[in-house]
């Protein structure tokens, strides 16, 4: 009412540029009382601490108390009274940017002169420090390089002065830890830790931090804390600021809402322009905000126990639930996703499938002419080698004879493709470790091994129909008379069991192939080219990748291929009739050697090699150009404190006295007792001069 008065009396009468609004008069007159003699309003040090704490204050780490300090700074007399007129430019000092080192820099101006003199700056710190706290030395060389050697002392201005009280609280750590390092070996013991951290930070801290600090000493092997450690703790205390913005983005784009380490620091490297967090810091947050949920992955609600000195704001309570209520809405519609994502892999993995075998078709085909030779001495054999293979099909069948029997292949390697490229990449998401993302070699492996067994269901009847196309070409030549089927023929020949015929040696053949391309792949990528959540490989690099990575798996696979084809072929006039694996194994040992097992071997590797670079690099380009709508692209690597502080906007307490509490914990950085009620036989506050605001 009173605020809605005074407004009334303003529009009514007029304002002057110069006056007070309303609201800073109202909030006065609310809080003051009337001097009886003069009838002027004014406030003493208790109606001010009532005018000025902030909402909701339990003066649980600032005592009430001590927000006196403030009412030195705003009686600008220095007659214990703060009157109308002082109120207004105490209220519009609160509204500075930079206003809690402005209040502390008034404080120790005596002279309201604009600087600070040593001699008052020293008697009020030692007139207010708690008497058994841990004491620092004013002569050290840090002090000298702000304030001056003992015969060269001089006064600080507001710059000089704020800049010295920002770095005073690590220098009372140093000096603090120098005192308990007895041996000087570099390291303190936890109960010496938890003492300097409570007598120098106490009032910036939650009781969660203060009641586990002696914890520290586990994020390590020993059982000590050093000064890396307590230096860490300070930096990731001193940018709790920017670690919420941080955390906050970091969980806006989580699933479950919750992250893990790793997330943290890819999130802090986006918004912040260097590594601003190194990875202790990022282990000590990560320690005491999960010290009652080990798996490591933590949400705000857990943050919130250190980044909040009261750790009671609703906040992040209200956004936990709102993650956990959007992690349940979308639960429904998960299954639905997983199907879509499925649908646009295989689309994908099909056309690149596709691409990369008609890039290599008529290596493939030497590769078959080559294996299905069964002559073990030279004049038996049609080829000599793969480039004579290739030199006589050209010159017998045209251009167009390395390229037979590609239309069943193009239609059947699209489904086989992209059916061990979705499998493979399902397996690793499943395998994953779900905390740090992270997938063993072992896993890996039986990821890979996985695919290539799901895909004989598509491989085996497309290998047989192919290879009876490849060699057709081969048997006219040789054989007169001899019909040019089709593959739609040699499928209603074959039947349905036919169409399997030697699925154990392909089983035999694809498996192994995956499990060492798949892992040999990705390590290629991660560590040969260095890809990271930051760096994107061009597709020169992914097409060398897939390819070295071919060549083992496609070589040390060749006996089986060999198997395979000798099996799948159809056996003409005097040639053995293969009836199993094992007889094709034997029979090829015993008439054509071990050499056999190798044939075509290179231009296996000539074909698997490229042909799996091109697939795999048109898989991962067509993921970026033709990505799946309604996915979420990743984000440029540097996104900028400004635009990560946006998402929290409004939702901080940013009124004036918000600004008084974290003025009073500038000043508290000096120590922790400042400006609270000494003893009868202590000397404080009121033992200074009237013009330091005491009462002599």
């Amino acid at each position: 009412m009173v605020t809605v008065k005074e407004a009334v009396k303003d529009s009514l009468m007029g304002t002057e540029a110069t006056q007070m609004s309303a609201q800073t008069k109202a909030r006065f007159t609310s809080n003051a009382v009337k001097d009886p003699e003069t009838g002027e309003l004014y406030m003493g040090p208790e109606e001010f601490i009532t005018a000025i704490v902030p909402k909701n204050e339990d003066f649980h780490k600032i005592k009430r108390e001590q927000y006196s300090i403030l009412f030195r700074v705003a009686d600008m007399k220095n007659c214990g009274r703060v009157t109308l007129t002082d109120w207004g430019v105490f209220e519009n000092l609160l509204m500075k940017p930079d206003s809690e080192y402005e209040i502390a820099f008034r404080l120790f101006d005596v002279e309201r002169n604009g600087t600070v003199r040593y001699e008052d700056f020293r008697r009020l710190y030692e007139l207010n420090k708690g008497p058994d706290n841990i004491p620092f030395d004013w002569d050290c060389e840090w002090a000298k390089l702000y304030i001056g050697s003992r015969k060269k002392r001089h006064n600080l201005d507001y710059p000089q002065f704020s800049q010295m009280l920002r770095g005073l609280q690590g220098e009372r750590i140093r000096q603090a830890f120098q005192l308990f390092d007895k041996d000087g070996d570099g390291y303190i013991n936890p109960e010496d830790f938890e003492r300097i951290v409570v007598e120098t930070a106490k009032h910036k801290l939650s009781d969660h931090l203060l009641e586990n600090l002696h914890t520290l000493c586990n994020i390590s092997a020993g059982s000590k804390i050093s000064y890396a450690n307590v230096r860490a703790f300070q930096n990731m205390m001193k940018e709790m600021d920017l670690v919420e913005l941080i955390l906050r983005r970091a969980v806006e784009g989580s699933a479950d809402g919750k992250i893990t380490r790793s997330e943290f620091l890819n999130e802090a490297a986006k918004i912040t322009r260097f590594s601003l967090f190194t990875p202790m810091e990022a282990d000590i947050l990560f320690h005491f905000a999960g010290l009652d949920k080990p798996s490591g992955r933590l949400g705000l609600s857990d943050f919130a126990k250190v980044l909040d000195p009261s750790w009671r704001n609703p906040i992040y309570d209200a956004q936990d639930q709102s993650s956990t209520v959007a992690a349940a809405k979308s639960a429904s519609g998960h299954v639905l996703r997983s199907v879509l994502e499925s649908a646009y892999n295989f689309g994908l993995g099909s056309m690149a499938g596709a691409f990369g075998a008609f890039m290599v078709y008529p290596i493939d085909l030497v590769k078959t002419r080559l294996q299905n030779q069964r002559g073990a001495q030279p004049g038996q054999r049609l080829y000599k080698n793969s480039i004579d293979c290739f030199q006589k099909v050209v010159k017998n069948e045209g251009f167009r004879g390395l390229y037979s029997g590609v239309l069943p292949q193009l239609v059947g390697v699209a489904p086989e493709k992209a059916i061990k490229l979705t499998v493979n990449d399902l397996m690793r998401g499943a395998l994953a470790d779900k905390t740090s993302s992270q997938l063993s070699l072992a896993s890996e492996v039986i990821s890979g091994g996985t695919a290539g067994a799901c895909q004989v269901v598509f491989t085996n009847p497309l290998e047989i129909v192919k290879i009876r196309l490849q060699v057709q070409g081969e048997i006219a030549k040789t054989v007169d008379g001899a019909p040019k089927r089709s593959a739609m023929w040699i499928v209603r020949n074959l039947g349905l069991v036919g169409l399997y015929k030697g699925a154990s040696a392909c089983l035999l053949r694809d498996v192994p192939f995956s499990a060492i391309y798949f892992p040999t792949y990705s390590h290629l990528k991660k560590d040969f080219f260095g890809e990271s959540p930051t760096k994107k490989l061009g597709i020169l690099q992914l097409l060398t990748a897939g390819a070295i990575a071919g060549m083992p798996a496609a070589y040390l696979t060749t006996p089986c291929d060999v198997i395979k084809t000798r099996l799948q072929v159809e056996a003409r006039k005097g040639e053995a009739q293969y009836t199993d694996l094992r007889h094709a194994a034997r029979t090829i040992w015993k008439e054509e050697g071990f050499t056999a097992f190798f044939k075509g071997g290179p231009a296996r590797i000539f074909r698997s090699s490229p042909q799996f670079g091109f697939t795999l690099a048109a898989y991962e380009l067509l993921q970026t150009l033709l990505p799946m709508p309604g996915s979420k692209q990743e984000t440029a690597a540097h996104v900028g404190v400004a635009e990560a502080a946006s998402s929290i906007k409004g939702q901080l307490d940013t009124s004036p006295f918000a600004r008084s509490r974290n003025a009073l914990k500038v000043i508290l950085d000096l120590d922790e007792d400042f400006g609270r009620m000494k003893l009868p036989n202590e000397q404080g506050w009121r033992s200074l001069p009237k013009a330091v605001g005491g009462s002599k």
